[in-house]
């Protein structure tokens, strides 16, 4: 069967068989639709149908999560953890509690996942989780409750050599201590299971950083490969979490200028460059609205969620060298690309999972601006996570520098793999399609070795 033609049928029998998972199909259509060329070389992945396989989640788990709010009300959410490929190694992946979780988004996660973990040359398989909870607005008591509860149901899918969680939105310090406290006494162990731990039971330095810093190597990497320097450059972020955070940070470091951030209610821009200390005191000491920053910097504008152009995202109107996409996921399209386009942007580096839609891509592509592909860019986080569980299995505590250098190391190992096998494949430059095909072929390649189970 033609290549092409066999990738279609695929993306048609998930859709039939996974109705309403519009993220999943965009996740699977970008994977798929690189591997042509690959599939065309070799039919083995064809014969073992791996394919229809790895589209296709090895567990997948819905559960009810009951929970008492601070008035003495019984709450209801639902719970989801999909183990989606353990080909390489026990399932690794976050959770995410936000109103808009649902299984179509763990999938979509969960499928991003295998790749990403897949390229930092990690012995780690791809899971992800999470609830339609919102933390925003609850007490410390009650995130506590809905944590406690979502764990008594999650402990039993989880180990720290078969699942081994992590943080993602709405999922930091605070929700990672609750979570591992349940674990622990319901267990009555006290082990790897979890990562993102509190430094002083178990957590590595860096962790916290790490997913930020990772995409800024990451897209340092790019540059230094066409001989640009990252310092002096102006870049538009979005976002204000963690990734966004420490993505401005380390833009900071090597003296590029950060210039936007933003959050569901508005965005900043602030010519000068982000002040980090101020953001991270209103984000994630005070959880307060960005707003407040216009407060502190007469000088930064606040532009309300309210006054974007419609349809549109304001944080990609503002002219930059480098965007680095670093909230959610769909949150560039295709008329922001044309912006950034016509403002001279010169690389979009994703710092979330699939920020960019695929017609913004494809038009980024076209007009010949690189593209640092998020499950390449955004790995960071969860190397981290893994070297924390080397450290959890033997007992050690490495230093922010030595994590932080082998995070670095990584990082430009993934960007190597992805150029080269990009090169491979005659499109050099072409990083979605190097990373694309690399991450798949080793987790393929595997499923192959392993027989069909």
């Amino acid at each position: 069967m033609d290549s092409r033609d066999y990738i279609d049928r695929i993306l048609a029998d998930i859709k039939m068989c996974s109705p309403g998972q519009d993220e999943f199909y965009q996740a699977a259509e970008e994977v798929l639709g690189s591997l042509v060329p690959l599939l065309e070389e070799d039919s083995r992945y064809e014969e073992h149908g791996i394919l229809e396989r790895i589209v296709v989640p090895e567990r997948s788990m819905i559960f009810r999560v009951c929970w008492v709010d601070d008035a003495g009300k019984v709450q209801t959410n639902l719970g989801y953890r999909v183990q989606f490929n353990s080909a390489i190694g026990p399932y690794k992946g976050g959770l995410r509690f936000h109103p808009t979780v649902n299984l179509g988004i763990v999938k979509f996660l969960g499928f991003e996942q295998i790749f990403k973990n897949s390229l930092t040359g990690l012995q780690i398989g791809g899971a992800k989780g999470g609830s339609n909870f919102d933390p925003k607005g609850k007490s410390d008591n009650e995130i506590m409750r809905f944590c406690q509860s979502f764990m008594t149901e999650l402990y039993r899918h989880i180990g720290e050599t078969r699942d081994i969680p992590a943080g993602d939105i709405g999922v930091g310090a605070r929700e990672i201590g609750y979570l591992y406290g349940q674990y622990k006494k319901i267990t009555g162990t006290f082990d790897g299971a979890i990562t993102g731990k509190g430094i002083n039971w178990g957590g590595s330095l860096t962790r916290t950083e790490a997913t930020g810093y990772g995409s800024v190597y990451f897209a340092q990497n790019i540059l230094n490969k066409y001989g640009i320097d990252i310092k002096g450059m102006k870049c538009a972020v979005s976002g204000s979490g963690n990734v966004a955070t420490y993505t401005i940070e380390k833009l900071k470091h090597l003296g590029a200028i950060p210039v936007t951030c933003s959050d569901s209610k508005g965005m900043i821009y602030h010519k000068k460059g982000i002040d980090v200390e101020t953001l991270k005191a209103i984000k994630g000491t005070n959880r307060r609205s960005l707003e407040e920053y216009a407060k502190l910097h007469s000088d930064a504008i606040y532009t309300p969620v309210h006054a974007y152009p419609e349809g549109r995202n304001a944080v990609w109107d503002i002219p930059c060298d480098i965007a680095f996409p670093s909230a959610t996921q769909n949150e560039l399209n295709i008329e922001d690309a044309k912006a950034l386009v016509a403002n001279g942007c010169k690389l979009v580096n994703e710092g979330a999972n699939m920020p960019t839609t695929l017609e913004a891509i494809e038009y980024l592509q076209k007009h010949d601006v690189l593209f640092g592909p998020a499950k390449a860019a955004n790995a960071g986080g969860v190397a981290v996570s893994q070297l924390e569980m080397s450290q959890n299995a033997s007992m050690e505590r490495w230093s922010f520098e030595e994590v932080d250098r082998r995070l670095h190391k990584i990082m430009r190992n993934i960007f190597e793999t992805a150029y080269q096998t990009s090169e491979e494949f005659g499109k050099p430059g072409n990083l979605i399609m190097g990373a694309n095909i690399a991450g798949f072929k080793k987790v393929a390649d595997s499923m192959i070795d392993e027989g069909a189970i």
